[in-house]
């Protein structure tokens, strides 16, 4: 997981996440979001406002998606699924590609 200032969070526990979170309040242009990658490429950024991006980098047979709006609990349980590696839960969501 990174931070809003692109510092390391490694296996964060929900306690961290909510935290880490917490520091979106002082996103800027230079660092908007933050991130909680799973070992298989797969990534949620979270920017302030409720933007939320669902990726893998690493495959580019996969368009990343969007969500918007979502609040910090949304957030925390998709950040929770990510690190228990519930991919197929996060991916039949409705993304907008």
């Amino acid at each position: 997981m990174y931070d809003v200032m692109v510092g390391p969070v490694d296996e964060p526990d929900p306690e961290a996440m909510r935290r880490v979170l917490g520091g979106l309040a002082q996103a800027h242009d230079e660092h908007p979001d933050v991130s909680l990658t799973h070992e298989g490429g797969w990534c949620i950024s979270a920017l302030r406002g409720g933007l939320l991006v669902w990726e893998n980098p690493d495959d580019d047979a996969v368009a990343p998606g969007e969500m918007r709006d979502a609040d910090v609990e949304e957030i925390l349980r998709l950040f929770e699924l990510l690190a228990a590696g519930d991919i197929a839960s996060i991916e039949a969501l409705p993304w907008q590609r």
